[in-house]
């Protein structure tokens, strides 16, 4: 049984207000994109990672980058449309009970022992699951005046973080189901969940961040310079 990854990488940064997508900006002198696949090429069990790049992606090539263990594919208007996009480029070489992880490609410090963690943790579980982090801020709903309705008890709220990992053909199931079904669905957990099943979360770090804003590349370089901080 081997374990695949795929990295999304066709988002556009809209958030990031810059015309350079987040996934090629430098963070201590390397792009995003770059520290991201080290990381998961640091797993010496994953055999092969697909990035998925935008159709009109100009900067890939330009980094100049060949790894035997990299390849890459075009991903589709939504995440989980390029997702499995790099599903479909597997289809030839990874078997139905192969582990799929997939991570994002802004996500540049997630740590090599929460990988391993995740790994072994799920090798014997018949769903998957992702890693996440316990939410430890007072959570409040508001209405559209931005006006407080209540406090919500964040005793079983978690952050999903990603790599997240299932096998292939549950993975490739639960993404056409959320195609044909039209679900908004805004990772692999929750297209799995759609089909009535739960994943499991195993503990990650919180230095685990996702790089949205411009002052994100502050924190991931502190986060990759001084080490993990809680």
């Amino acid at each position: 049984m081997k374990i695949w990854a795929i990295l999304p990488a066709a988002g556009i940064g809209r958030r990031m207000g810059s015309s350079t997508p987040k996934q090629y900006h430098s963070l201590c002198g390397t792009p995003v994109l770059l520290h991201s696949i080290n990381r998961l090429l640091g797993n010496p069990d994953i055999e092969h990672l697909v990035v998925v790049l935008h159709p009109q992606d100009e900067y890939w090539v330009n980094l100049d980058y060949s790894n035997a263990r990299v390849s890459t594919v075009e991903g589709g208007e939504e995440r989980f449309n390029s997702v499995l996009n790099g599903l479909n480029s597997l289809a030839d070489r990874a078997s139905p009970d192969d582990w799929i992880l997939v991570h994002d490609a802004v996500r540049p410090c997630v740590q090599n022992e929460d990988i391993a963690r995740l790994i072994e943790s799920l090798q014997g579980d018949d769903v998957g699951g992702l890693l996440g982090a316990p939410i430890d801020s007072t959570v409040k709903r508001v209405n559209d005046e931005s006006a407080v309705l209540s406090t919500v008890d964040r005793g079983d709220l978690w952050f999903a973080l990603t790599p997240q990992m299932f096998r292939f053909d549950l993975l490739h199931k639960a993404l056409c189901h959320a195609i044909a079904e039209n679900l908004a669905v805004t990772d692999e957990a929750s297209a799995v969940e759609a089909l009535g099943l739960q994943p499991k979360v195993i503990p990650g770090h919180k230095s685990n961040i996702k790089i949205t804003h411009e002052s994100d590349l502050q924190y991931a370089e502190y986060f990759l310079t001084a080490g993990d901080s809680e």
